[in-house]
């Protein structure tokens, strides 16, 4: 058996004990599953307290990526993984390049799958991975559900430095804000339902956080038409069926309506559909995409006017 080389008291509400399930391990399978149930009903109104601080960060990264620039998620354990999750669906979902998000994990991708021991409790290796990618006008996100884990708090001060950007998501509303970091999301997840065991409420904050965040960054950066997914490319005949149903959905033509834009566009989703909701032909519906960021909204405004 190991023994860690110095003990550390983090004082956070994850780590208390939670009143509500003492005698859980004295429960039926359903009185155990009701309770678990009964905590995790707590989180969305813990994340809804945060949103103003959440709708800066998202601020912070739709700046960064209009300019070029990167996101980036910084975590450990179950945070990491969570990042990790998360970037790795956007460039399916929304058709984004790899890099526009990248996700830092403690003790890299080994760690994903098991855990790799003290790699969240170095804060240089944090601040040596971050300081060899970021660049200014980036923006860092850090996720550490006690708001001190070192690796994280380490990636974010050399982000800073760097001139990025950058914002922490924790559980810990009582802690300060750390040097380095532009925006603090502390939710007020309380007690876990075993004491310490982040992976449940304060894991499942995290999620809920980060899947509004991305998904906000991409519907302010274009992505979407009404609550549609549209960056994407008919690549193969899943993704055209599905390009298909989402134009007649946009539309309202019909199947071979859609099919045909979708072909003389090339496959691509938003000049088929800016050309059926516009009559224009489809070079002068992707011009007005370019022109215009990638919005379908803003080009068809753009080709009213024109018409007008």
């Amino acid at each position: 058996m190991s023994v860690p080389c110095q003990a550390v008291h983090v004082d956070s509400p994850t780590e208390q004990r939670n009143p509500r399930t003492t005698d859980i391990d004295l429960m039926s399978t359903m009185g155990i599953l009701g309770a678990i149930n009964a905590e995790d009903r707590r989180v969305p109104d813990a994340v809804a307290a945060v949103l103003p601080q959440l709708a800066r960060a998202v601020d912070y990264a739709v700046e960064a990526l209009h300019g070029g620039g990167r996101v980036h998620y910084v975590g450990a354990g179950t945070s990491g993984r969570l990042a990790t999750l998360d970037a790795a669906e956007l460039v399916p979902t929304f058709n984004v390049p790899p890099d526009w998000f990248v996700a830092h994990h403690a003790g890299g991708e080994k760690a994903l799958r098991q855990a790799v021991e003290n790699a969240e409790d170095d804060d240089e290796a944090g601040a040596a991975e971050l300081a060899a990618v970021v660049r200014p006008g980036d923006f860092v996100l850090g996720l550490a559900a006690s708001g001190r884990t070192p690796f994280v708090l380490g990636a974010l001060q050399a982000s800073s430095r760097a001139g990025a950007h950058t914002g922490l998501v924790s559980a810990n509303p009582s802690a300060a804000k750390p040097a380095g970091v532009d925006v603090l999301i502390a939710v007020a997840t309380g007690a876990e339902v075993i004491a310490g065991s982040t992976r449940m409420k304060a894991g499942t904050a995290q999620k809920l956080i980060l899947t509004a965040f991305s998904t906000a960054t991409m519907i302010k950066l274009g992505k979407t038409y009404s609550n549609l997914m549209v960056s994407m490319r008919a690549t193969n005949a899943k993704l055209r069926g599905r390009t298909i149903r989402i134009l007649q959905e946009a539309t309202g033509m019909t199947m071979a309506d859609c099919s045909d834009a979708l072909t003389e566009a090339g496959g691509d989703l938003k000049t088929a559909l800016v050309h059926l909701l516009s009559g224009s032909d489809v070079g002068r519906a992707a011009e007005a995409l370019e022109a215009n960021g990638g919005h379908v909204r803003k080009a068809l405004d753009t080709l009213r006017l024109r018409a007008g």
